[in-house]
C-alpha cells in the first residue's frame, strides 16, 4: 500500500462508530466473510475494484527496537491484482485445484473494525481484525490465522469495493499447509 493509503494515515479522520458509513463498511465485512465461509467465490469476486492490491507480507521476528521491520514486504505469501484474483477463483471454483478438493472449513471473525476519511470522497480506509479458523480433511484440530488487514474501500451502487488489501498476518511461522485460501 501507498503511504496515502495506510489506515494509520488517516486516523485523524476517523468515522464514528454506529455511523451510516460504519455501519455499511461494517456489513461489508459480515457479508464478506458469510461469501467466503460458503465458498461463494464468484459472488465475492464481483466486490472486488478490477484496480485491485492484494497482499500478504512475510513476518519476522524482531527485537522490540526494531518491530516497525518485522513484515518484509520485499517476500511475500501473496501480492495479487484483480487479474490473478479471479484467476485463483476460477480454479478454486473449479477442478484443478487439488489443495482445495475436499474445500477448507474456514469461519472468519471480524472485529476491531475502525473507518477512516481519505482524501477522496468515495474512499474509506480501515483497519480490521480477522481471525480465521480453518479444518481439513476429516481431523480433529484446526489451524487459527489471526491477522490485521489494512484496506481502502470504494463506495458504489450497492455497497463497496475491496481497493486494497494488506494482511498482516500475527505469526511468523504459520501453522496451515497453505494459503489457498483468502484472508
Amino acid at each position: 500500500m501507498t503511504e496515502t493509503t495506510k489506515p494509520e494515515a488517516h486516523m485523524g479522520n476517523s468515522v464514528g462508530i454506529g455511523s451510516e458509513i460504519y455501519n455499511k463498511v461494517l456489513q461489508h465485512y459480515y457479508t464478506e466473510a458469510l461469501l467466503l465461509d460458503n465458498l461463494r467465490l464468484q459472488e465475492w469476486g464481483a466486490s472486488l475494484a478490477t484496480d485491485l492490491k492484494y497482499t500478504v507480507p512475510v513476518r519476522q521476528t524482531r527485537t522490540v527496537q526494531d518491530i516497525e521491520a518485522s513484515y518484509i514486504r520485499s517476500v511475500q505469501h501473496m501480492d495479487d491484482d484483480y487479474a490473478s484474483i479471479m484467476g485463483r477463483i476460477m480454479r478454486l471454483s473449479g477442478k484443478s485445484a487439488w489443495s482445495e478438493n475436499p474445500p477448507s472449513r474456514t469461519r472468519r471473525f471480524v472485529s476491531n473494525v475502525q473507518v477512516f476519511e481519505t482524501d477522496k470522497p468515495d474512499e474509506y480506509a480501515s483497519i480490521n481484525y480477522l481471525l480465521l479458523t480453518r479444518n481439513r480433511f476429516d481431523d480433529d484440530f484446526f489451524d487459527l490465522i489471526p491477522s490485521q488487514r489494512n484496506d481502502l474501500l470504494r463506495a458504489v451502487e450497492g455497497g463497496f469495493q475491496l481497493v486494497r488489501r494488506e494482511v498482516l498476518i500475527d505469526q511468523a511461522v504459520l501453522g496451515t499447509p497453505n494459503l489457498s485460501i483468502f484472508l
